[in-house]
């Protein structure tokens, strides 16, 4: 019968460590495998594809066990992180052959999604941020990091809502919480699919104070010792990259919500959600991985500050006037290495010598952009970034004078170390060097004295040097002249007292030489760890750099202009301006530019025209034209003269919200909402067809409404595109309204697109055209052609506006299945008379009891037709 399993003491080692990390997986290191025992190890080895096995298979009870080489296991960490989990990594803290005992073992790293620091092929230009939150009264303390870079931002959030759309717009994979936050508060963060951490109280310590030396308010401190205090908890390590956290306000920022990134396609496509056939894809010419993180970050908080924008535009100018210059900056930009997350591994302890030489190459190439920027500086537009632009010479010239030029990718076995650095490494590497220049001699030596030409001496790890004779020649070896040490099946091995005594000062050498390199690499890393403040001061002066040239560089490839704002009023002149990203995918031949002229007196353009003629990215390249003229780029146009906006909502497209379980309309109302309730008379709203995600009246009603309230309430700029066509009448009575249309016409009974924008309401809905387009099938569009006609002969009704508002005569076509005199109207009027008929009333009765869900197509269609027969 089998027996239990015991609680081996290394059994007993494990379940303690692992009490301590209840939420991660914990890879427990047992000799050249990681190793991950009982509901961890059921739970990886089906996310990472591994054998499951057992440990005490013959018990009753085996533990479940699987394991990862400790050299492959980085990649199996990234898969669980990827994937939301946690990994705790518990290393063997002494040497197995001298520990007495159990092997002492302990944690020295949690890995979680939100301090993920190793860099993946192909993601050097996004940032992972860590996010913690805090909360008292309403009000949220919020603060972020990347642990890569160090860089810490803080601020206080009013509302919910804000703190999410804040969240999701940093694409936060994990939030640290206190044990007081709200349940409501984590089920919204978990309803986001964000992983939740907690950090109980926290100790200051000299990190937390340095980070938060520039700060003073109380809920933001809290929040910044609760960051700090769990990325000091999981790294278990010295966190000397950690910046001054720099406190930010959400209205310091052009407001961009979360949907209205999206609907924009800002960063990430709404095909794909990859990044091609996005703003940033089309502005992205950076030449290094911390320029292109630093553009990402401009583009998501345009600026509000008209000074601040204009000295961007400078720079800009000043590049795209200096073709040469710029070439030659962008060919020493190319050669400097990511020197943000550099000293972010210096500071962590992981740094390596081929990373040592990628910063010493990076900081070569800084007197070389500082003197071209000196040639182009006109107006002294560079004046702030030239001091920016330290060369941290002496951390270059230690780098040059300690490291090999081409070190291997270990630390632990040699060769990093220049000679002349050190002499004591310098003479054992003379003995070793004299040593194996010995050996050639003694081998040259003993084959001559013994004629044995195929005499040889070698080395192996277990009896070190040694004199091997194969076994033909044994008997030409002179008796006694050296001790027998190991018999080969061909050969025998042989040692003298005086090679015994060579290899030991050899190994020895050998020994001493790497231990002390190790040594000298560590000193160099700790010399260079003191400048890390320095390296990332330049770095953000690089960045910034590298974005100007890139604006510049897209400026000059796509033609865009420099766009002028107006402060003393809220005009809107955009000449020929064009959709950036559109415009790239077609070519600039076949794009038809648009002009978008909002003079004062007018705050709202009603948009109509058929489908696929061009609506929403009429919209759309008037917001990504304000966005890239308050990141301090050139715009698509002709000409452009802009306010500054303040705040940008959108309502584009259809999609549900599954995760909320909100359908499509009430995501649309929603969206209205925010942008209703939001919106200042310096905001810029963009509404396509509102209310399409209801019944006709319901949508119209509800349209309507919305526009009165804006024109009326809100005074924001406001593009309404619709299919509403009795919406154009409003143009009537709202003064501060204007129709445009896009235009279309009819060649050959064929539907051709013009692609430009003109004034007035369009003459009618294309509609059927635009199914033809799509290859309905021809029996299907002469139907529709023939319901489209009946629908219009039909007898119609009058609706009448709100009465803030003067009354407008509206058309609606009505279905006549009776002799009805007038249809409710959508704004309750004063009387409606509504004549009964009996043939109305029966079908009225029998289309309620009809049970549709369980009738067959062919069975419903039979109905309808009856139903039809009865009516005419």
């Amino acid at each position: 019968m089998p027996q239990k399993t015991k609680s081996t003491p290394m059994m007993a080692q494990y379940q303690k460590v692992k009490d301590q990390y209840p939420d991660a997986f914990l890879f427990y290191r047992l000799g050249d495998f990681y190793e991950l025992f009982n509901e961890d190890a059921v739970k990886a080895s089906q996310l990472l594809e591994l054998t499951l096995t057992a440990r005490n298979k013959s018990a009753e009870d085996p533990i479940p066990m699987c394991g990862v080489p400790h050299h492959a296991a980085q990649n199996y960490i990234d898969i669980l992180v990827d994937q939301g989990y946690k990994v705790a990594i518990c290393e063997q803290m002494e040497d197995p052959k001298t520990a007495k005992g159990m092997v002492k073992r302990e944690v020295i790293q949690l890995v979680t999604p939100g301090t993920m620091m190793d860099e993946k092929a192909g993601h050097s230009k996004q940032n992972n941020y860590l996010t913690a939150v805090v909360a008292e009264q309403g009000q949220y303390g919020f603060a972020y990091t990347d642990l890569s870079t160090g860089e810490i931002k803080v601020s206080l959030i009013d509302s919910l809502d804000l703190l999410l759309n804040e969240m999701l717009s940093l694409q936060t994979k994990e939030v640290v919480l206190n044990q007081s936050m709200p349940t409501e508060v984590v089920q919204a963060f978990v309803q986001q699919q964000i992983l939740v951490s907690y950090q109980g109280d926290t100790n200051d310590t000299a990190e937390i104070s340095f980070v938060s030396q520039n700060i003073a308010q109380p809920l933001e401190l809290a929040v910044i010792k609760q960051l700090v205090g769990y990325l000091a908890a999981t790294q278990k390590r010295h966190l000397g990259h950690l910046q001054r956290a720099q406190e930010y306000e959400l209205s310091q920022y052009l407001k961009l919500d979360h949907s209205a990134k999206m609907n924009l396609e800002l960063t990430a496509s709404l095909r794909t959600g990859h990044k091609s056939g996005t703003l940033l894809w089309l502005l992205d010419e950076t030449k290094t991985a911390m320029g292109g993180r630093l553009l990402k970050q401009w583009l998501e908080r345009p600026l509000l500050d008209a000074k601040a924008i204009q000295n961007r535009q400078n720079q800009v100018a000043n590049f795209l006037n200096h073709y040469f210059e710029r070439t030659n900056l962008q060919d020493s930009l190319t050669k400097v290495y990511d020197l943000e997350r550099l000293a972010g591994r210096v500071a962590f302890g992981s740094v390596n010598g081929r990373d040592l030489i990628q910063l010493k190459t990076s900081l070569e190439q800084i007197p070389t952009i500082k003197a071209t920027l000196a040639t182009i500086n006109d107006d002294h537009a560079f004046d702030q970034a030239l001091t920016q632009l330290d060369p941290v010479d002496d951390v270059r010239q230690l780098i040059e004078t300690a490291i090999m030029p081409e070190p291997p990718i270990s630390i632990t076995d040699g060769g990093l170390i220049q000679n002349g650095y050190n002499q004591t490494l310098d003479d054992y590497r003379d003995a070793m060097s004299n040593g194996k220049q010995w050996l050639a001699q003694l081998e040259a030596k003993e084959r001559e004295a013994t004629g044995i030409h195929t005499l040889k001496i070698g080395f192996n790890r277990v009896f070190g040097y040694y004199i091997e004779v194969t076994r033909a020649n044994l008997a030409a070896l002179p008796e006694g002249r050296y001790e027998r040490k190991q018999t080969l099946a061909n050969a025998e091995r042989f040692i003298t007292p005086e090679l015994k005594a060579k290899e030991q000062l050899i190994l020895e050498a050998e020994e001493r030489s790497t231990a002390l390199e190790y040594e000298l690499f560590t000193q160099v890393r700790e010399q260079v760890k003191t400048q890390i403040e320095r390296l990332q001061k330049l770095a953000k002066g690089v960045a910034a750099l590298d974005v100007l040239q890139s604006f510049a560089v897209v400026s000059e490839n796509y033609h865009y202009v420099q766009p002028t704002f107006k402060t003393d009023n809220r005009e809107i002149d955009l000449v020929e301006g064009r959709h950036p990203v559109v415009e790239k995918v077609l070519g600039r031949q076949k794009y038809i530019p648009n002009d978008v002229q909002m003079r004062l007196g007018t705050d709202i353009l009603l948009i109509t025209g058929p489908n696929m003629s061009g609506k929403s990215t009429y919209m759309r390249q008037l917001a990504l034209t304000v966005i890239m003229a308050q990141m301090g780029c050139f715009v698509p146009a002709k000409s452009a003269n802009l306010p500054i906006f303040d705040q940008i909502f959108t309502r584009i497209g259809a999609a549900d919200d599954l995760i909320s379980g909100q359908s499509t309309f009430m995501v649309e109302m929603m969206e209205a909402n925010r942008a209703i309730m939001s919106a200042t008379p310096n905001s810029l709203i963009l509404f396509d067809e509102i209310g399409r995600g209801t019944a006709t009246y319901d949508g119209m009603a509800l349209a309507q409404a919305i526009i009165e309230h804006i024109h009326d309430h809100v005074h924001a700029k406001t593009l309404f595109s619709t299919h509403y066509h009795e919406l154009t009448a409003l143009a009537d009575t709202l003064a501060a309204l204007k129709n445009v249309h896009v235009g279309a016409v009819e060649e050959n009974g064929e539907l051709v697109f013009l692609h430009k924008m003109l004034a007035g309401p369009a003459d009618k809905s294309y509609g059927i055209h635009v199914a033809k387009l799509a290859g309905m099938p021809d029996d299907l569009l002469k139907r529709a052609d023939l319901i489209l006609g009946q629908l219009e002969q039909k007898p119609t009704v009058t609706i009448t506006a709100p009465t803030a508002v003067e009354p407008m005569p509206v058309e609606v076509a009505t279905p006549e299945m009776n002799e009805v005199d007038e249809q409710m109207a959508l704004f309750e009027p004063e009387t409606v008379t509504v004549k009964t008929d009996p043939v109305a009333e029966k079908l009225k009765a029998e289309i309620k009891e009809f049970d549709l869900m369980s009738a067959t197509p062919l069975e419903a269609l039979n109905q309808l037709y009856k139903w039809q027969k009865e009516i005419k």
